[in-house]
């Protein structure tokens, strides 16, 4: 299987941090990286416009030649086919805990952080927009909070002290934030999602993957 990623793109990231736990706990989940350079317009190119119509990453392509090309369903295939260690937790309870706080992590942090990002300093040329940065700015700081919250009894990881796909989200969502400049007062005003995301940054098992 083939993963075709960019660095720092936080959707690539999601799944190759997912990748990296799952392996951290022994799972062996093999893929050839192809690294597809969006400043560059690649993922525009005919070739790679064969394996994802919509022109963007992440894209899993399978040894047939089948792609996925979402990153929550190329996780979810993932765990089908490699269940363990769990990424979604092992009662139903923890699973829909996991996915509600992935979703926040994804719909009320990442994508306003993402038009934020693309309307100030786009690193794939979008033109700057002043009104739907403002916009996205009043968006992410309740996420932030709520995670703030979430986290302030010191625990690990956001469902523990296992990780979840959700941490893996959450951390996509803030290095992407640290990429396009975005200072979200984690010091300041949210200790304690500031303390976790120190702590996850400094586990070796991201290392690789969280570079900035």
């Amino acid at each position: 299987m083939k993963l075709y990623w960019f660095q720092v793109a936080p959707n690539p990231t999601k799944v190759r941090l997912y990748v990296a736990e799952k392996n951290a706990g022994g799972a062996g989940i093999s893929l050839e990286d192809v690294v597809v350079k969006l400043p560059k317009g690649e993922q525009r190119e005919a070739a790679f416009r064969a394996l994802n119509p919509f022109g963007q990453l992440p894209v899993l392509e399978l040894d047939d030649g089948t792609t996925i090309v979402e990153s929550l369903p190329i996780i979810d295939y993932l765990e089908e086919i490699c269940p363990a260690p769990p990424m979604w937790g092992e009662t139903p309870r923890t699973r829909a805990r996991a996915r509600e706080l992935e979703r926040i992590a994804d719909a009320r942090l990442l994508a306003p952080l993402a038009r934020h990002i693309h309307a100030t300093r786009s690193p794939v040329g979008l033109p700057p927009n002043a009104a739907v940065a403002d916009h996205a700015r009043g968006e992410w700081p309740a996420a932030l909070g709520y995670f703030d919250e979430v986290l302030g009894d010191g625990r690990a990881f956001l469902c523990g002290e296992q990780a979840t796909v959700a941490d893996c989200t959450l951390a996509a969502a803030l290095q992407f934030a640290r990429f396009g400049e975005v200072d979200l007062g984690l010091a300041s005003e949210f200790p304690a999602l500031a303390r976790w995301d120190r702590a996850y940054r400094e586990r070796e098992v991201t290392r690789e993957v969280l570079v900035l």
